[in-house]
């Protein structure tokens, strides 16, 4: 059994190397839409935390309308948890929001509650 995962497992690794960098990224992207995720999005002011999102499938790189060119920011959409519970509670919506690269101190993570 041990010879037959460690076949497949060198298999995969040899197929999944040969790709070009967006494939594994596609593919990366792909496995991790069926699988799900569950990140947190905490922003923050000097060393308070000022928001965080929560729900989140994956932040996004923003591209060019035109061309293939990569933008400052990424984007998203979560749920704001207004009292940093790492739940939705009522009243707390999802929301699309954009994050700098640049200026907005920001840290995602998947949630530790769940």
């Amino acid at each position: 059994m041990k010879k037959i995962i460690l076949v497949a497992t060198t298999m995969a690794l040899i197929t999944f190397s040969g790709c070009t960098q967006e494939t594994q990224n596609k593919f990366g992207r792909g496995l991790q839409n069926w699988t799900g995720t569950n990140g947190v999005l905490d922003i923050y002011m000097g060393e308070k935390l000022v928001k965080r999102f929560i729900k989140i499938d994956k932040l996004t790189t923003a591209t060019s309308t035109e061309g293939s060119v990569s933008r400052n920011y990424r984007y998203a959409y979560g749920y704001i948890d207004k009292n940093f519970n790492f739940k939705v509670d009522s009243g707390e919506k999802k929301v699309y929001f954009e994050v700098s690269n640049y200026s907005t101190p920001y840290i995602f993570y998947a949630n530790p509650e769940n």
